[in-house]
């Protein structure tokens, strides 16, 4: 054999000996993982349209299972575990109301949904980029927090890995309790409430303490959820508690001033609890030891099913919230880090009026059906009875045309519970010195073309599915994938993912190649997220007016007329 011979032998030798070795030198197959808790296996994923893969470790537990005296208590720190713990199935999600999950199931025509649910559901998901030889340095990390009005949801509805492949990040998606197990408050030291909100502060201590062994960097850590996500991100950013432990923050259509959400007396709610349950008592010490008796499941579904009490609010308990929220932001007592803040430009199109059971709205709506829901309603909205018609005057004027009543009705309520809450937020951390980029995403997607009716633009949680790559995931029956999207909401999809990971990485969304993103000034400009971005300002105008000034003025003149009575 010629020494030309033997070259080319060693070459194509070499040439299949790379064809072995995957995309950027990373391990394949199971991966295993040694952490300050123990050893996990995990699993590795492939994602569309990219040969990066993920490693990806499910059901972490980062607390103990808060059951029997743990109910109703701050979460204790997790134990370790001897031998290798299988991390490759998604843990149940925590106890809710499954009545409600059913029928978003059925709205949205999902066909793969439900999960089990547990009350030990104290576990995290952890999806990081197929760990690399030579990779040094440390990844930024961005833990998702999930909606749900604080009754419903869970982790594992959301996958990772697209994120992480894409956008090459360690991205961690938390549990916390819901409903009457996540939130239930005595308003005293038997039950100080706001337990979810304690389990978010000790997922991201774990994240804090663990995320390194992932690739993750423990100083680069950025909180974002979406709804009631959006609103446990605002909150962690005004609590105590987690100073430290994550350095940005984003929160999508939801903050924590949402109307209703917050009270200073949990009281009331605690009594119609007990009496519900069984469990009246002459102390509120003894009916908190019976609600921790009682099944778990017996509790959630007899507070469930009653439809005067549809949630159990979170509480202003002088340890997670030292005073209101709101309070808190106009005394800037909270950790001014960048904030990336927004909104869809229909918050209440379609989902919510259903999940709340509207009807007719396909077919318009009259001036008395109107008014007559939002005196239903008006208590959440905090607006007095008698102050009703200024909202119909300033959003219905004289229309007559049931639709175009129903279009200024949807507005309304899309207004009050997020544009207006979230703006106001912005404004806050804006004027504390923080770093604030505000959007409204306006993108109707063909995703949904078949489900909502035409008269639909950016319906409440239409977003989400842009933010985590849906086009691109492999396992087609996720919640948020979006297999059939067209050429330009692929490119959407990369876009905001684009925008969301630079923001994580740097507190800036821009990037080469992006649309410039403004910061939310005094000029308040920001993003206009479509198909194709533009810039916008003032957002809402003439009704951000009403909304801030005109109304707060009228019920304050209205709250100072009774005093003198």
């Amino acid at each position: 054999m010629s020494q030309r011979q033997i070259f080319l032998l060693q070459v194509l030798v070499w040439a299949a000996c790379l064809l072995l070795i995957p995309a950027e030198g990373c391990v394949t197959g199971q991966p295993e993982l040694v952490t300050p808790q123990g050893t996990l296996q995990g699993k590795q994923v492939a994602v569309k349209g990219t040969d990066r893969r993920v490693d990806v470790f499910l059901g972490i537990p980062f607390a103990r299972p808060p059951v029997g005296p743990l109910r109703f208590s701050p979460p204790q720190p997790a134990e370790s575990w001897d031998g290798v713990r299988d991390a490759t199935t998604f843990p149940p999600i925590c106890l809710q109301d499954l009545e409600m999950m059913g029928r978003l199931k059925e709205l949205m025509d999902i066909k793969e949904y439900l999960l089990p649910t547990s009350e030990d559901c104290l576990f995290l998901n952890v999806y990081t980029p197929a760990r690399c030889a030579e990779r040094k340095d440390k990844l930024p990390v961005m833990v998702w927090i999930h909606g749900g009005g604080l009754m419903m949801g869970g982790a594992s509805l959301f996958d990772g890995s697209v994120l992480s492949a894409y956008e090459d990040v360690v991205m961690v998606s938390i549990q916390y309790r819901l409903g009457i197990l996540g939130f239930f408050s005595t308003g005293d030291e038997q039950a100080h409430g706001n337990w979810g909100f304690l389990d978010q502060v000790a997922a991201l201590q774990w994240v804090r303490d663990n995320i390194a062994s992932f690739g993750g960097d423990p100083s680069s850590v950025t909180i974002f959820g979406e709804s009631a996500g959006g609103v446990s991100v605002s909150a962690l950013v005004l609590s105590p508690l987690s100073k430290g432990l994550f350095h940005r923050a984003i929160s999508q259509s939801g903050v924590s001033i949402f109307p209703g959400l917050v009270t200073a007396h949990p009281e009331p709610v605690a009594n119609i609890i007990a009496n519900l349950t069984g469990c009246e008592a002459a102390s509120m010490a003894e009916t908190v030891e019976c609600l921790r008796k009682k099944a778990a499941k017996e509790v959630v579904l007899t507070v469930q099913q009653q439809q005067h009490l549809p949630i159990v609010p979170v509480s202003v308990d002088g340890i997670f919230f030292p005073k209101a929220p709101e309070e808190l932001l106009r005394r800037q007592e909270f950790h001014r880090i960048p904030y990336l803040i927004g909104i869809n430009n229909h918050e209440f199109g379609w989902l919510l009026p259903k999940t709340m059971n509207f009807s007719g709205l396909k077919e318009g709506m009259t001036r008395e059906t109107i008014l007559s829901t939002i005196k239903s309603v008006r208590a959440i909205m905090d607006i007095p009875s008698e102050l009703v018609h200024l909202l119909a005057d300033e959003y219905l004027g004289i229309e007559k045309d049931p639709l175009a009543l129903r279009d200024a009705f949807l507005d309304l309520m899309g207004d009050r519970f997020f544009v207006i809450m979230s703006f106001k937020t912005a404004q806050y951390h804006r004027d504390a010195g923080a770093a604030v980029y505000f959007y409204e995403f306006q993108h109707r997607s063909s995703l949904i073309s078949k489900i909502k009716p035409d008269y639909v633009k950016a319906d409440h949680g239409d977003e989400i599915t842009f933010v985590f790559g849906g086009p691109f995931m492999a396992n087609e029956s996720f919640l948020f994938a979006f297999p059939g999207a067209r050429e330009e909401e692929k490119q959407l999809s990369k876009t905001m993912m684009q925008y969301w990971a630079n923001f994580a990485r740097t507190g800036d969304p821009n990037g080469k190649g992006l649309f410039h993103w403004p910061l939310f000034d005094l000029t308040e400009s920001y993003l206009e997220l479509n198909l194709t971005p533009k810039i916008g300002k003032k957002l809402r105008g003439a009704k951000m007016e009403f909304w801030m000034k005109t109304l707060p003025e009228a019920i304050w003149k209205y709250q100072e007329g009774k005093k003198e009575l």
